[in-house]
């Protein structure tokens, strides 16, 4: 039996089981915080008696100090410790939340959501790196599988959740509900979570974190601003720009800086780049999923934002049991077959997306998203524990980081895009759609005439007025068939950015095969081991002797 083995055999997760189920409450809820707000924009837009534009800030300032934060959690964990961080986090998410379910008006409401954020865009990264220090690399795959429970199923069960609570209570039962979790989290971290490594007395680097902060909440505002006003605005082209023009500046500072915030040389690990590709790619397919299924289900069909909800839900719970069994898989068999088979289901089920109609069954689209939901639960935190395993442990954090960064980028650049193709095309088929309306054309007239006679006969109406009634109706007819083909269009491109990740993910291989795998926790062990020699060697003979 080797060491590893060794090592996994007498370790004991259970030990790890109260500070695990903290560390997972206090993520499930900044996670479903997100994407309960979406279902209540309506509800809150009168409450408060503001435009769509207005009360999207509540979206869009949760995603810029969330995106802000998070390339700043690296050097945020090394400063401070886990322990004061998780708890500050903590805090700083509970009382955003009471604010935000006693506000009476919207500023009071975008204050309460930026302080939530501020704890929000420190907690994914912060669980992460404590998971991957509490388990040794050859059982990360279970624990990132848990860590996956909170990652996965908080944002599908999200829609579900706060449709019904909207329904059947007032909007303001979805933040008092998660401020008591919160206390309760907060108490739990006091008494039970301790400090993985001793914090350092390190100096922030100023530039590098004014840089980071412009740069990246001017690009995630840009791309997040071009879905709904376009590419060629001058306000999204030029945050755009500017959020490059520091990104650029950012990542070579920190390339030459000998103690980065954020460490660029994490890339210089084949496999953590290649999972970190590989994960982009699988946040995009997810997040076009959750954006486009809405809109088709509750503008196109007419279901309710309950039964939309309701709709996600099983997929949902799939992904709440896959992820540890994933997790348990991945520690068996390693990342590739995984990767191979949840990127083949993923391809065909988002495949399958493309073939929407106004006559597609309910039962037909719940089928679909729970096989793909069942596919996305063999990929996100197996190809992410796959790249984090290579990586030597004084990089965890800033793996962490970078990974986490690249979700938040690539979600918001992903969205955006999907929504700048599905525009364009709901727009170009219903150019075509309007064009084949040729008065001149002799067939499409006598056709007209037969409507125009059959809706008089059948409304009771004038002629006149019928042939109005049946103008609006072809023109309603015609919307809404452009915007189905629309949203197909849309899910043809994010097939075929699934079948990329498809072919990378042959090139995955477990990293725990290789030669030179954990030398550095090795040398991490040995190190500690002279270091608490020395400490012995240092105390006087009596206590020396005792210590011996």
């Amino acid at each position: 039996m080797n060491a590893q083995s060794e090592n996994a055999a007498g370790y004991n997760i259970r030990q790890h089981i109260p500070l695990l189920s903290v560390l997972m409450l206090g993520l499930f809820l900044a996670i479903l915080n997100q994407t309960l707000l979406n279902v209540a924009i309506p509800h809150l837009m009168n409450e408060f008696g503001v435009a769509a534009t207005t009360i999207q800030w509540l979206s869009t300032g949760y995603m810029l100090v969330n995106g802000v934060l998070v390339p700043l959690s690296a050097f945020l964990i090394e400063r401070f410790g886990v322990r004061k961080l998780f708890i500050f986090a903590m805090i700083c998410f509970t009382a955003g939340t009471f604010i935000c379910g006693i506000s009476n008006n919207f500023s009071m409401m975008l204050t309460g959501r930026l302080i939530q954020a501020i704890g929000g865009g420190v907690l994914q990264p912060l669980v992460m790196t404590i998971i991957l220090s509490i388990f040794p690399p050859e059982m990360r795959g279970k624990g990132m599988g848990i860590f996956g429970l909170a990652m996965m199923f908080a944002p599908a069960a999200g829609p579900t959740l706060s449709g019904w609570l909207i329904e059947n209570y007032s909007w303001r039962v979805m933040f008092y509900g998660m401020v008591p979790l919160g206390l309760l989290v907060i108490l739990f971290a006091l008494v039970k979570l301790k400090d993985i490594f001793p914090p350092k007395d390190i100096k922030i680097d100023v530039f590098g974190a004014v840089a980071s902060l412009v740069g990246f909440s001017t690009l995630l505002y840009g791309v997040s601003e071009a879905g709904s006003k376009g590419w060629s605005d001058p306000i999204v082209l030029s945050t755009t720009i500017i959020g490059i023009i520091f990104i650029t500046v950012f990542v070579i500072q920190q390339l030459r800086s000998e103690k980065p915030l954020l460490d660029f040389r994490v890339f210089k690990y084949d496999i953590f780049s290649l999972a970190t590709l590989i994960n982009v790619i699988i946040t995009v397919a997810m997040f076009v999923g959750m954006f486009l299924l809405p809109i088709y289900l509750q503008n196109l069909r007419g279901f309710t934002a309950l039964q939309s909800g309701l709709l996600m839900l099983p997929g949902a719970l799939v992904m709440l049991v896959m992820s540890p069994v994933s997790g348990i898989l991945f520690d068996k068999v390693g990342p590739r077959p995984l990767a191979i088979v949840g990127l083949f289901i993923t391809v065909v089920t988002t495949y399958e997306f493309t073939q929407f109609t106004m006559g597609t069954s309910y039962n037909t689209i719940l089928a679909i998203y729970v096989i793909r939901s069942f596919g996305m639960s063999l990929l996100m935190m197996p190809i992410m524990t796959a790249g984090m395993n290579q990586l030597p442990r004084r990089l965890n954090s800033h793996g962490t980081a970078m990974s986490n960064t690249a979700r938040n980028v690539s979600g918001s650049l992903g969205i955006s895009f999907i929504t700048t193709i599905f525009t364009n095309r709901t727009t170009l088929h219903l150019t075509a759609a309007t064009d084949q309306m040729n008065t001149a054309d002799p067939i499409f007239m006598q056709n007209f005439s037969d409507t125009v006679s059959k809706v008089a006969a059948e409304m009771h109406l004038p002629l006149a007025q019928a042939q109005q009634t049946t103008v609006q109706l072809m023109a309603q007819q015609a919307n809404i068939q452009a915007t189905v083909n629309g949203i197909n269009d849309a899910f043809y491109w994010s097939t075929a950015i699934s079948a990329i990740g498809f072919i990378l993910s042959f090139f995955l291989r477990d990293v725990r095969k290789d030669k030179n795998f954990g030398e550095d926790i090795v040398e991490q062990k040995a190190a500690q081991a002279q270091k608490q020699d020395s400490e012995v060697l240092m105390l006087p003979a009596p206590e020396r002797n005792l210590q011996s």
